[in-house]
């Protein structure tokens, strides 16, 4: 039987400019990624509790965008959104992500990869700045606590897609 952990996800800063995310998921690929992509299972996972998620679009083609919005626990509003530059269902997504608060200048590019062994998925999330201040005020914003209890509510989503 499957069996959710939390707060696994490993967060490393490869170079000055760069966020990697690591994180094993006890689910198939296939269910991991449809639970990333679909935007009724992202409305039950992306807040990771912290807020009330109040929109998701999903265009899950290249050309296509996406925006996720949360009136975050403390009342203010949390936006993001981005362009999906290529797709590999199941396997790949590369997108941009501009956090909608922050001045404009340092869009991120986003890759994610899902690979599955034995019926377990590993997902990386490579972030690609071009500024390191900006790494280092992503880093310094908090996220990481709201990404391990958002990708721990992904993997228990996943689970239950079974």
């Amino acid at each position: 039987m499957a069996t959710a952990t939390k707060g696994t996800a490993v967060v490393t800063v490869p170079t000055d400019t760069q966020i990697l995310i690591t994180r094993e998921f006890d689910a198939p690929k296939h269910l991991v990624y449809r639970a990333w992509t679909t935007p009724e299972l992202i409305k039950r996972w992306w807040s990771g509790g912290k807020g009330q998620i109040t929109s998701v679009e999903v265009d899950l083609r290249v050309g296509g965008a996406w925006r996720y919005v949360m009136v975050a626990n403390a009342g203010f509003e949390v936006g993001f959104h981005g362009e999906y530059l290529e797709i590999v269902p199941n396997e790949r997504i590369v997108s941009t992500e501009v956090y909608e608060g922050a001045p404009e200048g340092d869009p991120a590019v986003c890759t994610h990869t899902f690979t599955e062994r034995h019926g377990r998925t590993t997902l990386t999330l490579l972030t690609q700045l071009t500024i390191k201040e900006t790494r280092d005020a992503i880093i310094d914003s908090g996220m990481e606590s709201g990404m391990q209890a958002g990708w721990d509510l992904l993997e228990e989503i996943a689970i239950s897609l079974r």
